[in-house]
Parts: structure tokens; C-alpha cells; sequence
């Protein structure tokens, strides 16, 4: 778990990329499965705000991390 924590904070913008990337392709196969009747234009579209959600949370999520790892680490620095 160390070592994909030491990978991400070296590669933060590249994660990023590949978690939206993933979004995309798993968004476009799940719809594509269901045989919903979408033009590819729309699946498209559908895609691509499914991909923004999970990177907004992904990075929120990355944001409280990096607040609260960075306020543990001051409360131990007083000590």
C-alpha cells in the first residue's frame, strides 16, 4: 500500500488521467452492454459526466487526505 501511495504523490496528474480514462471506458462498456437505444454521440456525453464525478471525488477525496495527513503530522511536530 506504501508503494502506490509513493507512486501516486510522484504521479499525481498521470492517476488522475488513468482513473478518468477508466471512468470513460467503463461508462461507454456498461452502456453499450445494456443495448440502450443511445446515439454513441450521447453515450458519449453520459461518459464524460460520469468520468468529471468520479475524478471530482477522487480528488476531494485526495484533498481531505492530504488535510488531515498534513494536521497529524503539525500535532505531532508540537509534541
Amino acid at each position: 500500500m506504501e508503494a502506490l501511495q509513493s507512486w501516486v504523490s510522484e504521479h499525481k496528474l498521470t492517476s488522475i488521467g488513468a482513473i478518468w480514462a477508466t471512468a470513460i471506458g467503463t461508462s461507454m462498456a456498461y452502456t453499450s452492454s445494456k443495448k440502450a437505444p443511445f446515439k454513441p454521440s450521447l453515450r458519449l456525453i453520459h461518459a464524460r459526466m460520469h468520468a468529471q464525478a468520479l475524478t471530482l471525488a477522487v480528488l476531494s477525496g485526495a484533498a481531505l487526505y492530504h488535510h488531515f495527513d498534513k494536521s497529524e503530522a503539525d500535532h505531532d511536530h508540537q509534541k
